[in-house]
């Protein structure tokens, strides 16, 4: 599968974004589905997950409640609201997925990722 990010920007405090990740090839039901971010000077650290089926979801502390993550198999995109963000948000975010059997696990480690979008910059002004 490929995977196109887009919907960064520069937003300031307490704003929202939306992010998009499109996908071609294989459809997205066959991967666990993954958003990632690597602010400068930093390694890249996990956001959020979905599982295979998308009945299992996991936040990062920082982003829960403020982060959501959301997906349309029959559109093979992966969505990411990020309302209340702030300047320590600031970072490239990645989507990823992951070719899995498992339907309900979802994957916290970048290595565990097969394939990656190459990233929409997102820019939180204080």
């Amino acid at each position: 599968v490929q995977l196109q990010a887009s919907g960064g920007g520069l937003v300031q405090a307490g704003g929202s974004l939306r992010l998009s990740c499109a996908g071609s090839g294989r459809p997205f039901s066959n991967y666990a589905m993954g958003w990632f971010r690597q602010a400068p000077g930093k390694e890249r650290e996990f956001v959020t997950a979905n599982s295979r089926s998308g009945a299992d979801t996991s936040y990062e502390d920082s982003v829960k409640g403020r982060f959501t993550i959301s997906g349309d198999n029959a559109k093979n995109t992966l969505s990411l609201q990020m309302n209340s963000l702030k300047p320590e948000d600031t970072a490239i975010y990645y989507c990823a997925a992951k070719s899995t059997s498992a339907l309900r696990a979802v994957y916290f480690r970048a290595s565990q990722y097969d394939y990656w979008g190459q990233g929409t910059l997102v820019t939180v002004s204080s």
